[in-house]
């Protein structure tokens, strides 16, 4: 359960850094009513008006792009397993992704782009929503789980490519997990 707990925690360490961003900059949205741990890379289904009236639109996700044996986290362990003895890696390696969707200023009825205020307030609004998520993960994450927290690396960033309507940011965190002990008994002999 490991795994799907730090999923849950950095989902909520998210949507709180997103309801605080939206509480102190005018017009900035907040964490939106669709807000989950999903099983694979997210459909971009969930950009549009709010599903209720008290929170946001659009689509936060979290879930896990690998899991990996790590002896020296956060790089992999190239140790080859077998044999008559089950001697596990260190630590295993959790790497999660944090998408956040939201709607994307697009084409008018009468087939004309968006304006460049438009195109400025939906830039506006990815730049503040990249920075919480950033920093909700630095801040947040450290005291989840464990006492000290786990430890974790922070992956590269990228602002999506708006597609479908939907604009938003993706970013990747790895965590260092306790690693799982092998079975005692007759079948490890």
């Amino acid at each position: 359960m490991a795994v799907h707990e730090v999923a849950e925690s950095v989902l909520g360490c998210v949507c709180a850094a997103l309801d605080d961003a939206a509480a102190v900059v005018d017009g900035q949205p907040g964490c939106p009513c669709r807000a989950c741990v999903v099983p694979g890379p997210p459909a971009w289904d969930g950009c549009t008006d709010p599903c209720s009236t008290d929170r946001a639109g659009g689509q936060l996700t979290v879930h896990v792009a690998r899991i990996f044996a790590t002896s020296s986290f956060p790089v992999d362990d190239r140790t080859v397993q077998g044999g008559r003895n089950c001697v596990p890696a260190a630590s295993t390696g959790a790497e999660l992704v944090v998408t956040l969707l939201r709607c994307a200023p697009t084409m008018s009825d009468r087939g004309c782009p968006p304006t460049c205020d438009e195109l400025a307030a939906a830039a506006r609004t990815v730049h503040v929503d990249a920075t919480s998520i950033y920093n909700a993960l630095l801040c947040c994450l450290p005291t989840t789980g464990r006492r000290r927290g786990p430890q974790f690396f922070l992956g590269a960033q990228r602002v999506l490519e708006q597609a479908g309507g939907c604009m938003g940011v993706e970013q990747r965190v790895t965590v260092e997990l306790p690693n799982c002990g092998c079975p005692t008994g007759e079948e490890n002999q």
